[in-house]
C-alpha cells in the first residue's frame, strides 16, 4: 500500500476491511478482523490501524482504548500473502514499507489515553509488538508469545523500539535471538505482559481494568501517562520542571480541586462512571 493510499484510509473509516471500531461510552474498542488469517498483518491493516489510532488520538472526551483480536489468536505477525509480495520489493520499497508499519506503532504508542490490549491465543512477531506497546496488557493463561523474526532471516527492527523499552536489553537480546515461542507466565515475569487470567476470565479482567480507570481523573490519567512515557528519558532539571509544571496544572484544575475536594468531603468524584 502506497504512502496515497494510505492517506487515503485515514481519511474515510468507514472503509475500514480489517478492524471493527466500536464505542462503550468513553471507551473504544479496535479489533483485528482477520480471524481466517489468525489477524495477521498486511500493509492494508497496518494503514487501518495507523488511520483509527490517529483519529482516536483527536478525541478528548475518551478515557480508554481496548486493542483486541478477533477469534483464537491476537495476531499471528506477518501475513504470507504480504511477505510473499515483499520478495519482489525493492531496498527503497521495504524502506518504505517498515517506515508505515514503524509510524503505526508510533501512532498506538503516542494515543494520549491509556491502551489495553487483550490478548489471546498467540501474540507472535508484530503482534507481540502490539502488546509491547499497549500501556497495560492483560493475557489468557494460553497465550503463546515470541519475537519470531529471525526463523525468517529477519529481525524484529520495527518493533525494536516498543518490545526493548518495555522488556529491556536482556530479554530482548535473548529472546530475538533465539526467536523462541514463550508463554504467559514468561511474558508476565519480563514485564511484556501485566496480568495474566484464564481464558474465560478475559473480558471480566479487562472490564475490572477499566472500571479502575473510570474511578480516576480524565485528564489525570493522560498526564499520568504522558509522565511515565517522558520523565525517564529527561535530564534531571527537565524532569524536575515537567513534574512541578505538571502537578501544579493539575491541582489548580477544575478537576483537580474537584478530586481533592471530593476526598476531603468524603464523597465520589464528578466523573466517576461505570460506563468506562
Amino acid at each position: 500500500m502506497t504512502d496515497d493510499q494510505t492517506a487515503n484510509v485515514a481519511a474515510d473509516p468507514d472503509a475500514y476491511q480489517h478492524l471493527r471500531v466500536e464505542r462503550r461510552g468513553p471507551t473504544a474498542f479496535v479489533t483485528l478482523a482477520r480471524p481466517d488469517v489468525r489477524n495477521a498483518f498486511n500493509a492494508r491493516l497496518i494503514a487501518e490501524l495507523h488511520a483509527v489510532f490517529t483519529r482516536l488520538a483527536a478525541e478528548v472526551d475518551l478515557r480508554a482504548i481496548v486493542l483486541r483480536g478477533e477469534g483464537r489468536t491476537f495476531c499471528a505477525g506477518a501475513d504470507l500473502t504480504w511477505m510473499r509480495d515483499s520478495l519482489d520489493f525493492t531496498h527503497e520499497e521495504n524502506v518504505a514499507d517498515a517506515r508505515r508499519m514503524a509510524a503505526m506503532f508510533q501512532a498506538i504508542d503516542d494515543c494520549p489515553c491509556p491502551v489495553i490490549g487483550r490478548i489471546q491465543g498467540a501474540a507472535l512477531g508484530g503482534g507481540a509488538g502490539l502488546a509491547a506497546v499497549c500501556d497495560l496488557v492483560i493475557a489468557a493463561d494460553d497465550t503463546r508469545f515470541g519475537f519470531t523474526e529471525a526463523r525468517l532471516g529477519i529481525a524484529p527492527a520495527v518493533i525494536a523500539p516498543v518490545a526493548v523499552r518495555k522488556i529491556g536489553e536482556s530479554h530482548a537480546r535473548a529472546l530475538f535471538t533465539t526467536a523462541e515461542r514463550f508463554d504467559a507466565a514468561h511474558a508476565l515475569r519480563i514485564g511484556l505482559v501485566h496480568r495474566v487470567v484464564p481464558a474465560a476470565d478475559l473480558d471480566a479482567a479487562v472490564d475490572k481494568t477499566l472500571a479502575e480507570i473510570g474511578k480516576n481523573g480524565p485528564a489525570a490519567v493522560r498526564a499520568a501517562k504522558r509522565m511515565a512515557r517522558q520523565v525517564g528519558h529527561l535530564a534531571p532539571d527537565e524532569a524536575l520542571r515537567l513534574t512541578t509544571e505538571t502537578i501544579a496544572g493539575l491541582r489548580v484544575s477544575p478537576e483537580g480541586q474537584e478530586g481533592i475536594r471530593a476526598f476531603l468531603e468524603k464523597r465520589t468524584a464528578s466523573w466517576v462512571t461505570d460506563d468506562v
